[in-house]
């Protein structure tokens, strides 16, 4: 099975939820810094939308400046726009498999999609 993981190396979740994917059988994994490598807004459309989830639900406040420019409150554009700019403002880790997407927080629900 092919995965990707969407990853933070400095977020215990995202190295959890790594380490879980390197742990079992038969992934082919890949893995992406997005801090590093951002992800375009078309991705982040598609894996929100295979996700079920809004480009709110999937906004980092914690540690970011997201709120105080208004994005708590925005519209999905420009909740997009903003994460295409500035990658940290997406909460992570997201992994994609051949079996869905999910954001992995907590960790264990890669699973889900494994």
């Amino acid at each position: 099975m092919k995965a990707t993981i969407w990853h933070n190396p400095a977020c215990g979740t995202s190295r959890k939820t790594l380490a879980i994917l390197q742990d079992t059988p038969g992934v082919d994994l890949t893995v992406v810094e997005y801090l590093k490598n951002p992800w375009t807004a078309d991705k982040l459309r598609q894996l929100f939308a295979d996700a079920g989830l809004t480009a709110r639900e999937a906004l980092r406040l914690r540690g970011t400046d997201a709120e105080d420019r208004g994005l708590k409150d925005a519209d999905e554009g420009t909740v997009i726009a903003a994460m295409a700019a500035h990658p940290a403002y997406v909460e992570r880790p997201i992994v994609e498999t051949d079996k869905g997407v999910r954001l992995c927080r907590p960790q264990d629900r890669v699973h889900e999609i494994l």
